[in-house]
């Protein structure tokens, strides 16, 4: 196989390509138009040449990087949750089709992905106020990423450039835990409010906000002492749907005898409530409800916490998911295993545990060190007998 270039104006070039027809025999040629010097247009001919003879040639296409994503989010629509499809067309559309988006998609090349990253930690912002966040960056690296990396199944490109270009380094956010008296005093300042019965499943039962909204009377057995955790919910701007857990996998968490007493007044209280409007209360309704007994919304939820937490002025500012964080860091500093914690958080697996917990397992490695020490000793001592 055979190609060379020809200049057709200053910095402008055909790439010509000779090659047969396997089925037929003929000569044929390929062209493809390119821009840069001369010794570019060269290296850019050799490797067409390369990916012809190794089978990995792409037929160019006119198609741009933002009907791409548009044609690959209509086809992600059915793989993803909706409030996921969501932040993807956001990201998408917003993000990086400016960037992006006028580029023919054959052509897109690392450096330009990376040039793109680079300009939106600067000017990425559409108010025009500053960049993007590290974080945000990467976000559009991984959508990137996966959209292209469909492209390649697809067979339109041979290869994956965002492969090559990397986001953004991203540091790692520190959890903020609450110690036991904290969590005391955080339930001392929610107890005269609504929020309370939340806060006492977050922060002493490690349930989700998704998890909270939906959890029902049913699944709250008084008898054992246990509730069932085994739908979530999500808010997207077609409302709020019920759906499977994090994880996928239903699970089941002991109360503790303070958690257990509190839903047993609230159950009480609640159905006192509802009888002063004519509603009778039924284990197929909402634990944390309004006060006619709808549903309440994820978001909501998060906005009445960040409200009434704003009243105290000697509680840390956290977020409702630290209190999830703050019965987890809580369990492992006072010895639980971490596979039962990992089963009471409902993590896939107990290495997610480890991952995010291991830092307050306390004296881990000393102890680690300790056993093997013994077993070491023990095994000396017997071999000199």
């Amino acid at each position: 196989m055979k190609g060379h270039i020809r200049e057709r104006s200053p910095g402008r070039w055909a790439i010509i390509l000779d090659l047969r027809d396997p089925e037929t025999g003929k000569r044929k040629r390929k062209w493809h138009s390119f821009a840069g010097t001369k010794r570019e247009a060269q290296k850019e001919c050799a490797r067409l040449i390369t990916a012809m003879e190794r089978g990995d040639y792409v037929e160019p296409g006119k198609e741009t990087v933002a009907a791409f994503l548009d044609r690959w989010l209509a086809h992600a629509k059915s793989q993803v949750t909706p409030r996921s499809h969501e932040r993807y067309t956001e990201l998408a559309r917003k993000n990086l089709a400016p960037l992006l988006g006028s580029v023919i998609l054959t052509k897109l090349r690392p450096e330009q992905i990376s040039a793109a990253y680079a300009k939106a930690l600067v000017s990425g912002r559409r108010d025009g106020t500053g960049g993007l966040s590290p974080r945000t960056v990467h976000h559009m690296h991984r959508i990137l990423r996966q959209a292209l990396g469909q492209a390649v199944k697809w067979q339109i490109l041979a290869r994956n450039p965002a492969d090559v270009a990397g986001g953004p380094r991203v540091e790692k956010a520190k959890m903020r835990a609450l110690d036991a008296h904290e969590t005391a005093r955080l339930l001392a300042h929610f107890r005269p409010t609504r929020m309370f019965i939340p806060v006492v499943l977050g922060a002493l039962c490690g349930l989700r906000r998704g998890e909270v909204t939906a959890l029902r009377w049913r699944a709250v057995d008084f008898a054992t002492g246990q509730l069932a955790v085994v739908e979530s919910t999500e808010q997207t701007r077609g409302g709020t749907r019920e759906k499977e857990t994090k994880s996928g996998r239903a699970r089941t968490v002991a109360l503790p005898s303070l958690a257990l007493e509190e839903l047993r007044l609230h159950r009480l209280r609640q159905a006192e409530e509802l009888l002063r409007i004519g509603v009778r209360l039924s284990d197929d309704m909402h634990v944390f409800a309004q006060a006619d007994g709808s549903p309440v919304q994820p978001n909501s939820l998060t906005h009445e916490f960040t409200r009434v937490l704003a009243l105290s002025t000697a509680l840390p500012r956290v977020r409702f998911h630290d209190l999830r964080h703050s019965h987890a860091t809580q369990m492992l500093a006072n010895g639980v295993h971490p596979k039962i914690a990992q089963e009471r958080l409902g993590h896939s697996s107990v290495g997610i545990t480890l991952d995010l917990y291991s830092h307050v397992l306390p004296g881990m490695q000393e102890d680690a060190a300790a056993k093997v020490d013994a077993a070491l000793r023990a095994a000396i001592e017997k071999a000199a007998v």
